[in-house]
């Protein structure tokens, strides 16, 4: 069954039909427009979620050490993670249906016009051949009405007694004339019939079943496109099940990873304050040597026990340099804090001061490089760092010391051995070093494996495979994409949720 055999007299319908179906088009492109803006103000709002409840500061950095509140963390990331995801699906759904979709629906709609306008000019056609056949139809009617009347004229004046030979004569040569007109005409409806039903029969039979079977051709491929639009809509976000499934795992092994006995020791030592309980207040006996009261005895009045500090929530020493103010154990943790971060200014200043100095060498060696004179401000500051902060090393140390008594911390002793020496020969291998140390390349912040495999056809990202290594040159800001470095020497970016990051 086809439209130009079973519908070849049902235009109007037709086009009604081909039309319902481009609108049909047109209104899905429309819903999933709007689902997508779904997505994207859903994961908006997730990210905002995530960003206000996420943790700030260095009091809340001290609260993350505890199991409990870094899983919170690890789920406001899992769940930026998540958000990343919906983001693709509404992505995906935009450029791998709405956009597509539309191209393919305004081919369909000129197709459909031509279609239609074949049609109409092919009914055209037929319309004007049939007023031909109507024009000589009617003129064949009236030239042979024409040729009887003479010819009953003629006969009439031929039956008429007093009638002469030659009116006679001239009547049958009139009526002979119309008869011959009525023949032509006669002649010429005859082939304009026979042109109209051959145009007629080729109109009904094979003109218009061709337009009508190619209009069937374009709305059956128009519900298959459909279709497969549909399937589309669920395939976008089955692709990405697999990734959203890793981030509600891992909002789950957050919650299974919280230790409540290890936050308990650990809130134990950030607070444990190292002090002896108190002992027993001892009895004072008045009955004995009981004295009257006198200006003197206001001058010596009983003694009174002082509040303990640790209990105490108003007038708190003022904060000292040495942490003092602070009770034992915690006083040691701060001194200890304070040592390594000088440590690590103490390493990246004697960095410093070992590239300056190579850098002076090389410049000595290559006038045409530089001026070596031009770095002596920079070497002069570097070397007042560095002893500043040797100083203040040696400082905190000393308190750390007295601190627990006299005997060096292992961190101590460490630092010591580290930051102690001297700065070294910088003149060694400055040749062979000079290109190490000048080029301008990044070092790697971390590293990790690949989950998923990733296609970067977006400008700025690479492609991935699954399970391959690669280094993290920058970590997610919050976007939900990391820049990596590949094994061949490709940087670009990645979603964060596609790769697991080694600890």
């Amino acid at each position: 069954m086809d439209w130009g055999t079973d519908l070849w007299d049902q235009y109007d319908v037709i086009d009604k039909h081909t039309q319902s179906g481009l609108d049909l088009v047109d209104r899905y492109i429309k819903f999933v427009k709007e689902r997508t803006e779904i997505e994207q103000n859903y994961a908006k709002q997730l990210r905002n979620l995530s960003k206000k409840y996420a943790k700030r500061g260095s009091k809340d950095e001290q609260d993350c050490k505890f199991s409990n509140h870094a899983s919170l963390q690890e789920i406001l990331n899992e769940l930026n993670d998540y958000a990343g995801q919906r983001e693709l699906i509404a992505e995906n759904m935009m450029t791998g249906i709405c956009v597509d979709l539309m191209k393919y629906l305004q081919e369909l709609k000129q197709e459909r016009k031509t279609h239609l306008s074949d049609a109409k000019k092919a009914q055209q056609n037929l319309e004007s051949s049939y007023k031909q056949l109507e024009s000589t139809k009617k003129r064949y009617a009236k030239e042979w009405a024409e040729a009887e009347k003479a010819t009953q004229q003629a006969d009439k004046i031929e039956s008429e007694s007093n009638a002469t030979r030659p009116d006679v004569d001239k009547a049958r040569q009139h009526a002979h004339a119309r008869t011959h007109t009525a023949e032509e005409c006669r002649n010429d409806y005859a082939s304009q019939l026979q042109k109209y039903n051959k145009e007629q029969n080729f109109f009904y039979y094979s003109e218009i079943p061709q337009i009508f079977n190619k209009l069937q051709d374009m709305d059956e491929r128009r519900i298959r496109r459909l279709a497969e639009g549909y399937c589309q809509f669920s395939d976008i976000e089955k692709k990405v099940l697999p990734i959203i499934s890793k981030c509600l795992e891992g909002i789950s092994a957050a919650g299974a990873k919280i230790d409540e006995k290890q936050d308990s020791i650990l809130f134990i030592e950030q607070h444990k304050s190292g002090f002896e309980r108190p002992g027993d207040v001892e009895f004072e006996d008045y009955t004995q040597g009981i004295k009257p009261a006198t200006s003197e005895s206001s001058l010596h009045p009983p003694k009174v026990r002082a509040k303990l500090w640790p209990f105490s929530k108003k007038n708190k020493p003022p904060a000292a340099e040495d942490f003092s103010h602070l009770p034992p154990e915690q006083r040691k943790k701060r001194l200890q804090g304070k040592i390594d971060e000088i440590a690590k200014e103490l390493q990246k200043a004697q960095d410093q001061s070992e590239a300056l100095e190579k850098m002076k060498g090389v410049y000595e060696q290559n006038p045409q490089m530089g001026d070596p004179s031009s770095l002596e401000p920079q070497i002069t500051e570097t070397t007042q760092s560095l002893g500043r902060l040797r100083g203040e090393l040696t400082k905190y140390e000393t308190w750390l010391s007295e601190a627990v008594g006299g005997e060096e911390s292992s961190n101590t002793i460490n630092n010591n051995i580290r930051h102690g020496v001297g700065t070294a020969d910088h003149s060694q291998n400055i040749y062979t070093e000079f290109d190490d140390e000048f080029d301008d390349v990044e070092t790697p912040v971390g590293q990790c494996t690949a989950l998923y495999t990733f296609e970067g056809n977006s400008e700025g990202t690479i492609s991935i495979t699954e399970g391959e290594q690669l280094s993290v040159m920058e970590e997610d800001k919050g976007d939900g994409w990391t820049r990596v470095l590949r094994a061949s020497g490709e940087e670009g970016y990645i979603p964060s949720s596609y790769v697991k990051f080694s600890s």
